[in-house]
């Protein structure tokens, strides 16, 4: 009789990474609050707004976020991003829009707060290769030229941008009133409907756009930089 044979048969999983997977991977990274832009030591107004008792607990953090997401600084963020984005996949003015990006802070730590960031981020990102950029240029500028650059879609970026914004907040909140982390989480889903509206709106957004009506944040941002006892630079 022959000899009985013996077949062992070995299946193997061959996950492909494809182009259109790539960005994705490389926007949660950029955007990770892992990622060294320095985030965790702005507070945007914030830090006035709870010493003066506008921010209380977790539903006066929810208002207070809400307008500065869907009429101050997150939506004209948004717009600066996405300016920044398309001049990027045309090649043309992205100086000018970093500039005028910059002359769109409402006060000086707001300005510092920006380019300190936009620095950081352009710094940090050399892994993946960063365009060539103005010395000063503005965080939102920053990102939007590096998601063109990388071909990141546009909409996307926007989106993750404004989530990575609120969610900064809500940890200087957390820390502020302070707030515990679930109530921060609570305060984040709360914010989805927001941040994807003011992405939304800001999709066919020009120069014409910018500007905002969230006073009260501005003023804080103002009174932030003769505050007395300070624990964040904004």
């Amino acid at each position: 009789m022959p000899a009985a044979v013996t077949t062992t048969i070995t299946m193997t999983t061959t996950i492909t990474i494809t182009m259109a997977e790539r960005p994705l991977l490389r926007l949660l990274a950029w955007l990770s609050p892992a990622f060294p832009t320095g985030g965790f030591a702005y507070s945007h107004g914030l830090e006035w707004a709870v010493e003066s008792g506008d921010i209380v607990d977790g539903d006066t953090l929810l208002v207070w976020l809400s307008d500065v997401i869907g009429n101050g600084t997150g939506r004209t963020d948004a717009i600066l991003l996405r300016l920044a984005h398309r001049a990027m996949v045309s090649s043309t003015g992205i100086a000018e829009i970093a500039e005028l990006a910059a002359a769109t802070a409402a006060s000086r730590e707001r300005q510092a707060e920006s380019l300190n960031q936009g620095k950081a981020f352009l710094l940090a990102a050399v892994s993946w290769s960063v365009p060539e950029m103005p010395e000063d240029t503005p965080y939102p500028v920053a990102v939007g030229a590096l998601a063109g650059m990388h071909l990141i879609p546009e909409d996307d970026a926007a989106a993750a941008y404004l989530q990575t914004f609120a969610t900064n907040l809500i940890s200087a909140a957390v820390r502020l009133v302070p707030l515990g982390q679930n109530a921060g989480l609570r305060v984040l889903a709360a914010l989805e409907p927001v941040i994807m509206a003011t992405a939304e709106a800001t999709k066919t957004a020009g120069t014409d756009d910018l500007g905002g009506c969230a006073f009260r944040s501005d003023l804080a941002a103002m009174r932030h930089e003769t505050q007395y006892t300070r624990l964040f630079r904004s």
